[in-house]
């Protein structure tokens, strides 16, 4: 069969098992089969897939329709330009994640420093490290830490750090958020906390997607009672390891700006919400009073 046929049968498979993006899906898994990028296919449409080939890629796409994302079948996906080893242990990074990066960037800037400079930074539930590992990418001189309760998430973010030449650079941690830092050593020694918690409530439940529902790690995206304990917890923790004007950075469910921000109401200042392309608020960031 040829590529062109073989892709559009994939199509009409995952269209009828209601695949979200099944255009995408169909073109990233026969990429994955192929070894080859996207170009590759469209400048290629008659070339004929052997049959071995055309088997394992009818298979992936069986995969697909059972509703796991096409991310834990090619065991990768791309954040800030780079490309991350992903797996059913870690939360599989999104777009909208960016926005922390851009904000800590952003918050270097806006104090009139420099990238070159050293700054201390820690993760908090790193997944697969690619909050961590993306600064790490743009702060050449930036000491960070990298915690994660999950210590198969930690191989994964391990593994990620080692591959994109930054694993000399980021310490992981197993540990609950930042308690592993709550040492003399490391208290207020911090320019910035980022993280990405779990924030889904259980009465949020039913409007997460199944691939999220029924594939991702719950402990990684939520499952709480309220949505918002995790930063309950984080915010106490980043108040002893920040300097003075030490910034938290976090991401934030579509409804729980109003609850994030009364939790930075003492204590913090410079408050500052960033919303993602759609403009659903996305980033709350703030800075640790002198």
């Amino acid at each position: 069969m040829q590529l062109r046929a073989a892709m559009q049968a994939a199509l009409e498979r995952l269209l009828e098992h209601n695949v979200p993006s099944a255009n995408l899906a169909a073109e990233l898994l026969l990429m994955h089969v192929l070894g080859q990028d996207r170009s590759y296919i469209y400048m290629h449409p008659d070339e004929e897939l052997p049959i071995e080939k055309l088997d394992r890629y009818m298979d992936l796409i069986c995969e697909r329709c059972s509703g796991k994302p096409t991310q834990y079948i090619t065991r990768h996906q791309e954040f800030w330009g780079l490309d991350f080893e992903v797996t059913p242990a870690v939360l599989i990074p999104r777009p909208e994640t960016e926005h922390i990066i851009e904000t800590v960037l952003d918050l270097i800037g806006r104090k009139g420093l420099s990238v070159q400079e050293k700054f201390r930074i820690v993760d908090a539930g790193t997944g697969s490290g690619c909050i961590a590992i993306a600064l790490a990418r743009e702060l050449a001189r930036a000491e960070l830490f990298a915690t994660d309760i999950s210590p198969d998430a930690l191989e994964v973010a391990v593994r990620n750090a080692q591959r994109l030449g930054v694993g000399d650079r980021i310490v992981f941690l197993e540990s609950d958020l930042l308690a592993g830092l709550l040492k003399a050593e490391f208290l207020a020694t911090f320019d910035f906390v980022v993280s990405n918690p779990p924030y889904v409530g259980h009465d949020e439940i039913s409007d997460v997607q199944r691939e999220v529902r029924e594939f991702e790690p719950r402990l990684a995206w939520g499952d709480l009672a309220r949505g918002e304990e995790i930063y309950e917890r984080l915010f106490p923790q980043a108040q002893q390891v920040l300097k003075p004007g030490g910034c938290v950075v976090v991401e934030i469910g579509y409804n729980k700006k109003d609850a994030v921000l009364r939790l930075l109401a003492r204590g913090w200042e410079q408050h500052e919400v960033r919303p993602d392309l759609a403009g659903i608020p996305r980033v709350i960031s703030a800075c640790k009073k002198g």
